[in-house]
């Protein structure tokens, strides 16, 4: 070699060009490194090799920590928790439809004691329990406590499938309120011929039917009435008919009496005993001679307006629950987006 000094830097010179070629793939410093380096004076490299096979490793590892860190960067955007807007939208819904869920058990459970207490499960009145009242408690008492508790359960497991079935079942609701609304709206006139038909039928079904009789009795004692459009409709019922047998005959129930306790204590039964057979006159100080659609019917125009008040409240609530429901269904199918794309980047 020392014959040949010429040849002998041409060969070190050349693999020194080989070796910075073959490492042209594998940077030692990447690319956020030499970002930041950018302000420094120099970058200085290292002319030995384990110099540079350190200094491989040092980049390499930086590079694995920049990495990780935008990986936790990505993972807090796509898992960012609820923000507290909807957290409270989330925790409203969960204790509305709590409340409802123990309003609806209240009512089934007051459907189930009226069905027990007036024996409606015995063999001989098995039959006639389809048109008993307190079923129907009992249905809107489980369809409310079922439909609240659905809700409830899926607002608080954050369940798509229970909130929509929750959802579609109050927009459901919603829609046939509105309905049922229309349609009395527009048979104003027909509904009064209803009233007087229901009416005369429970009149007619008095003394057979304690549920009817404890129904009529209220009426007539609220409303300070007496039959449906006079005292003298009583006249339908086979007890108080004129023409009836017992004691009962050409009279009206005790309800109807301006004054039906005796002392202040006792129900006096006899009070409307043969009122049928006085003139108006001699009547009205004995029992209530107007009828009770007509009272109905005022009773209406002066409460309109808290009707009409409780049942925009009433659509409101279920309206603004919609809107809390599908705002829950948003933000959960994003967070479900969002997580499935960070499994698919560490992959």
């Amino acid at each position: 070699m020392g014959r040949f000094p010429s040849f002998g830097r041409f060969l070190f010179f050349w693999e020194r060009r080989n070796h910075f070629q073959n490492g042209e793939n594998k940077p030692l410093i990447s690319k956020g490194v030499i970002r930041n380096a950018e302000g420094a004076s120099s970058v200085s490299y290292l002319g030995t090799h384990d110099s540079s096979g350190s200094q491989t490793s040092s980049t390499l590892s930086s590079h694995e920590e920049s990495t990780a860190s935008s990986r936790n960067v990505f993972t807090s955007q796509a898992l960012s928790p609820l923000s507290w807007s909807d957290y409270i939208f989330k925790y409203l819904l969960v204790t509305s439809n709590l409340l409802f869920t123990l309003l609806g058990l209240v009512t089934l459970v007051v459907g189930l004691w009226g069905l027990i207490n007036k024996e409606s499960f015995a063999q001989e009145k098995i039959s006639s329990i389809g048109t008993d009242p307190m079923l129907l408690f009992c249905f809107l008492g489980l369809v409310l406590a079922l439909l609240s508790l659905m809700g409830c359960v899926g607002a608080l497991r954050e369940n798509m499938c229970l909130l929509q079935i929750f959802s579609a079942a109050v927009l459901f609701l919603v829609v046939a309120q509105v309905l049922v609304a229309v349609v009395l709206y527009s048979l104003q006139g027909q509904i009064v011929e209803y009233l007087r038909s229901g009416m005369l039928a429970a009149m007619v079904r008095y003394q057979d039917d304690l549920d009817l009789r404890f129904i009529t009795d209220e009426i007539q004692t609220g409303l300070q009435c007496c039959g449906a459009d006079t005292y003298r409709d009583w006249e339908i019922n086979v007890y108080f008919n004129c023409s009836a047998p017992g004691v009962q005959a050409c009279g009206v129930p005790p309800s109807c009496c301006i004054d039906p306790l005796e002392n202040g204590t006792v129900w006096n039964t006899q009070c409307g005993v043969g009122a049928q057979q006085l003139d108006e006159f001699s009547a009205q100080s004995v029992i209530f001679l107007g009828g009770c659609l007509g009272s109905i019917w005022r009773w209406i125009e002066q409460h309109s307006g808290v009707i009409v008040t409780v049942v925009i409240i009433v659509l409101g609530v279920q309206i603004l629950t919609l809107f809390i429901t599908a705002r829950l269904l948003q933000k959960i199918r994003w967070s479900r987006a969002q997580h499935d794309v960070y499994l698919q980047s560490l992959q």
